[in-house]
């Protein structure tokens, strides 16, 4: 390295953060067709219903659930780039129900453009976050890449029956959203440099919280299904969890939590690449109301870097799902709508 100043970490990208996923229609459309894998006994969740990750069976008390995540910079700062990226693999595990134990460092660096101290930065806020966790970086792999990638494979355990699911909803459930909306739009604005310190601040905030509620979500009766806000936007994940329980779905802008900042950035106009790919992917279902504007599509849409758990529960253990969250430091956690029997829809009010 030379002494002149080292480039952004979002200026290496061609995107950042779960932004960087393909688009749901490409990536079903890939794995359309392609044979299915050998499905052992012992195989309790694989990719069928695109839960948010696999679990294996290794006795009648203790299941293995494995996951992996990783992603290109959301932000310029290395040491919050690496929590960010671990607090969001990890999640996860929580999203199923289980405990995390271990991880292992994925990292693809463009050697020579940023410094041996940079990654060293970035690998150190991962670890940070991974043994707050309880799941500390075990090892893991590393190449010399063209743009930055970190992540983690990350694994966890949990009780057979206890076993949390995305395509489990049940009508008449309702739906509680654990985080706000808006995390694509700040990085979005980021890149352009025009996001507001306090709004960098609450991004950062809310990306780095562990979703560790949901390691407990399954010891609460009525807790039907849950999963987590990512790359696809509210509503494509959303869309997952009507798709594989069968049912359909509203859901109210007005109770839907999404950062102040992120409502003002959106109605001028500032959007991710990945928000109209999603909308494209999951507009087919969707009945949206008669004021609907484009600012409303983009924040439903919103690729979540580190999103909020959505959960799908039965009315009466609303209040004690709220409470778990804000034990967690989930202050914004809301009832955000319901589910319905019929087919596989979500209206929006």
């Amino acid at each position: 390295m030379t002494d002149a100043p080292e480039p952004r970490l979002t200026s290496l990208a061609h995107g950042g953060g779960c932004g960087c996923k393909l688009a749901p229609n490409v990536l079903s459309e890939i794995l359309t067709g392609m044979p299915a894998g050998l499905a052992p006994a012992s195989l309790l969740v694989d990719a069928a219903t695109s839960d948010d990750a696999a679990v294996w069976r290794v006795s009648d008390e203790a299941a293995i659930v494995a996951t992996t995540d990783f992603f290109m910079p959301v932000v310029d700062d290395p040491y919050e780039f690496g929590r960010i990226a671990a607090t969001n693999a990890i999640s996860d595990i929580y999203a199923m129900g289980a405990r995390p134990i271990f991880s292992l460092a994925l990292v693809g660096m463009p050697v020579g453009k940023i410094s041996v101290a940079t990654i060293r930065k970035i690998l150190d806020g991962g670890r940070s976050v991974a043994e707050k966790a309880g799941a500390p970086i075990a090892g893991g792999h590393s190449i010399d890449s063209v743009e930055p990638i970190y992540g983690l494979v990350a694994l966890g355990i949990v009780h057979p029956d206890r076993i949390l699911r995305n395509c489990t909803a049940r009508p008449g459930d309702v739906l509680i959203l654990g985080k706000p909306l808006g995390v694509g739009i700040f990085s979005a604005a980021l890149k352009k440099e025009m996001l507001p310190a306090h709004d960098y601040a609450a991004m950062i905030a809310s990306t780095t919280l562990l979703n560790a509620p949901g390691a407990e979500l399954s010891s609460i009766d009525g807790v039907h299904a849950v999963t987590d806000v990512t790359g696809f936007g509210l509503l494509g994940h959303l869309a997952e969890v009507c798709r594989g329980s069968a049912v359909a779905a509203r859901i109210r802008r007005a109770d839907t939590p999404v950062f102040a900042g992120a409502r003002r950035l959106a109605s001028e106009g500032v959007r991710t690449g990945a928000s109209p790919r999603n909308w494209a992917s999951v507009s087919a279902m969707i009945d949206p109301p008669a004021d609907w504007r484009e600012a409303d599509r983009d924040l439903l849409c919103d690729p979540q870097t580190s999103g909020g758990l959505l959960v799908s529960c039965a009315p009466r253990a609303a209040d004690e799902v709220l409470a778990l969250f804000r034990r967690h430091g989930h202050d914004n956690a809301a009832i955000i709508g319901e589910i319905a029997a019929g087919a596989p829809r979500i209206a929006v009010i």
